[in-house]
């Protein structure tokens, strides 16, 4: 029995009939070792990355929000104030890269450990985007912190979906 692939990457098993009716057809690549006069080699063995797209922990988060986008938005993040209303956990100030965005919230990986309801300001470098969030979702791994944010007031039109 041998497996070729089809058309759209599906495998095609030749059985031992139609693979001597084929013979002729296939039989023009060099010759193999040790198989004797005639027989011809159909294939080598080899591997390929898989064409499906690898995720991210930020897009294993945005399974969760049925509405995000993916987009690429470079922020400015920084603690607020009024932070974890128990709490005023320290400032800090780092950059990062929305990678999912619903009219309401915002998903990104920081370095920073945050913890559900931070209060963070959210800006980008040309100030179109500048409000608060609340974080209402993290996920810990070892060398980031995987965030969702809600907007603490409503932000019109800063993701528009065609």
């Amino acid at each position: 029995m041998l497996f070729l692939t089809g058309k759209r990457g599906s495998p095609t098993a030749l059985s031992n009939e139609k693979l001597k009716r084929l013979r002729p057809i296939l039989g023009r690549g060099e010759s193999g070792a040790g198989r004797g006069k005639g027989h011809k080699r159909l294939a080598q063995q080899a591997t390929a990355q898989s064409r499906a797209a690898q995720t991210s922990p930020v897009a294993d988060l945005a399974r969760f929000f049925p509405e995000a986008t993916p987009v690429r938005i470079p922020v400015q993040l920084t603690r607020s104030s009024g932070t974890n209303q128990n709490q005023p956990g320290p400032s800090f100030q780092e950059s990062t890269v929305i990678e999912f965005g619903t009219p309401r919230e915002v998903l990104f990986s920081c370095t920073t450990p945050l913890e559900f309801g931070d209060l963070l300001r959210v800006r980008n470098s040309d100030d179109s985007l500048d409000t608060e969030a609340s974080v209402v979702a993290v996920q810990y791994h070892p060398k980031a912190t995987i965030v969702a944010a809600r907007f603490v007031n409503p932000v019109p039109n800063w993701i528009v979906k065609s």
